[in-house]
């Protein structure tokens, strides 16, 4: 169904994997672990730039937020009206909303591709997009761009001792299936592993909502919607990763801190560049006129300049 996406985020991932393989061995765990976070660098630097694009679209929101309001306000009773001076605002000032929500609707497509390759390595499972194979056909299966021997090989890396296909909550039938790849890994062990990258990355998403928040293109929510969405970002996000995260793979696990890894340095680097190069500079009030004011005496610009440099020369 979304062969699209799974074939190229096994890909990059394959690709990786056969880059730092060749220097640290083909089964090391290590050489596994940086074949998912440069997947995920891979994946950011591609949306680098509608990255950037949506930084400044949300500035220019939060700079066109007095003018939108009086357009709403103006046309609340025609809809219609209202819609079309919004979309001639935009086109003024260069405005995409698109750019907004891009790399979001680019990233969750990927991260849900990476999760289904990741677990198709392990089809011994009986639960959702498992298959129940057996441990030997399962080694014996390719998984997209990836091999049979690169399924056993990603079977075989392990982090610290832990496999990093498996989770707190993997059930022993299937811990069992890991025996021919290093021997069968206790919870216990996995645990020694996730629970650390569990809190990294609870963390790492607390502090980029945070660095967020702060910044100033962030405060076009306002009210009472406000206090709610920041409890939402700073802390039941954060918790629902540190809930989530036993369910989740090492692999997966360790996508997510280099996501929020990027994520926090791209927000500082990004934004010390960008500065305020994209000020909306306000528009002059309608029908202004140069005219004196009633009762003022006109000016004669040009006599003004002569009279200017004549005293200059008689100086």
């Amino acid at each position: 169904m979304l062969d699209f996406v799974y074939y190229p985020v096994s890909a990059i991932l394959w690709f990786w994997h056969k880059a730092f393989g060749a220097i640290l061995g083909p089964d090391n765990g290590f050489a596994w672990v940086l074949a998912v976070v440069f997947l995920v660098f891979t994946l950011r630097l591609v949306l680098l730039r509608p990255a950037i694009a949506q930084i400044r679209t949300a500035r220019k929101m939060q700079q066109l937020g007095p003018e939108i309001r009086a357009l709403q306000k103006k046309y609340s009773d025609d809809r219609q009206r209202q819609a079309f001076e919004m979309r001639k605002l935009q086109r003024e000032h260069g405005f995409n909303p698109v750019m907004g929500c891009l790399p979001a609707l680019v990233q969750a497509p990927v991260f849900l591709g990476l999760y289904h390759v990741l677990r198709s390595f392990d089809r011994t499972g009986t639960g959702w997009g498992q298959l129940g194979m057996t441990p030997e056909a399962n080694a014996a299966t390719a998984n997209y761009v990836f091999g049979a021997a690169d399924v056993r090989s990603f079977l075989a890396g392990r982090l610290f001792g832990a496999p990093i296909s498996t989770a707190i909550t993997t059930p022993d039938t299937v811990l069992n299936s890991f025996a021919p790849y290093g021997g069968v890994p206790t919870t216990a062990a996995i645990a020694a592993v996730a629970i650390p990258l569990m809190l990294l990355a609870a963390l790492a998403t607390h502090f980029n909502a945070r660095a967020s928040l702060a910044r100033p293109d962030s405060r076009a929510v306002a009210g009472a919607h406000e206090a709610i969405t920041r409890k939402l970002l700073l802390w039941v996000f954060p918790a629902g990763v540190l809930v989530g995260g036993s369910f989740l793979m090492i692999a997966i696990l360790l996508y997510w801190v280099g996501n929020n890894v990027w994520t926090y340095a791209q927000q500082h680097l990004v934004l010390a560049r960008i500065g305020d190069e994209h000020t909306v500079e306000p528009r002059p009030a309608t029908g202004h006129s140069t005219a004196p004011k009633p009762g003022a005496r006109p000016t004669n610009s040009k006599k003004s300049s002569r009279t200017k440099r004549r005293r200059g020369r008689a100086g």
